[in-house]
């Protein structure tokens, strides 16, 4: 990789917020909130997050090279606007089997990811 974009993608992966979860055999599981698909794990949660820094910047350093766009770091600002967006039922079982299947918690993550990145 060309160390260019390396060390852009590491600032980059700096900015992403990472979740943290404890698992038995392998001390610690991370992913960053905005790739859920990224991850790797530590056996302290300062090993986890450095090995899943990493990976995040592998990813991030890879779709810079091939021209596309990262989904952006959540920032630290509140979210206080709304946006109501009426489906049919058929249609919230669609994205509520994408965000599983992608690793998201939640639809309206996996929307506000999916959207941001469109947009962008």
């Amino acid at each position: 990789m060309d160390p260019v974009i390396l060390e852009r993608a590491r600032a980059l992966s700096a900015r992403y917020r990472i979740v943290l979860e404890p698992e038995e055999e392998l001390g610690y599981v991370g992913h960053p909130l905005e790739m859920p698909g990224v991850m790797d794990d530590g056996q302290t949660p300062d090993e986890c997050v450095a090995k899943v820094r990493e990976a995040i910047a592998t990813t991030v350093g890879m779709m810079l090279e091939q021209g596309q766009a990262p989904p952006p770091p959540a920032n630290g600002e509140k979210r206080t606007a709304q946006i109501n967006v009426r489906v049919t039922e058929e249609e919230k079982a669609q994205f509520e089997a994408a965000a599983r299947r992608d690793g998201f918690r939640g639809v309206s993550d996996f929307l506000r990811a999916a959207g941001l990145t469109l947009v962008r």
